[in-house]
């Protein structure tokens, strides 16, 4: 039941990271959101997968890197989803 868990948690992180990096108003930081997410993912993969045995839904680190990275750039299409919704209701 907790590769269930494994994935969300890795994208809310990865979310929460980039709001934080999207709140300190480094424009060119702004650019690198999406590669921070990525990054930040691909680790806590990892991480998980060294540290709790069977958190994470995978059998070997290359699974685990691509899990997290996926889940890393799933923080990102949802930050779009929110966005171009509030815009959709915005323009209504």
């Amino acid at each position: 039941m907790t590769e269930f868990v494994t994935i969300p948690a890795i994208t809310a992180l990865c979310y929460f990271a980039g709001f934080i990096c999207k709140t300190l108003k480094i424009e060119k930081l702004d650019n690198f959101i999406p590669c921070i997410c990525g990054g930040l993912g691909l680790i806590l993969g990892l991480v998980s997968f060294y540290t709790i045995p069977n958190f994470i839904p995978a059998s070997n680190w290359i699974d685990a890197s691509a899990i997290g990275l996926a889940s890393g750039f799933a923080a990102t299409g949802v930050n779009q989803i929110v966005k171009q919704l509030q815009a959709l209701k915005a323009g209504k």
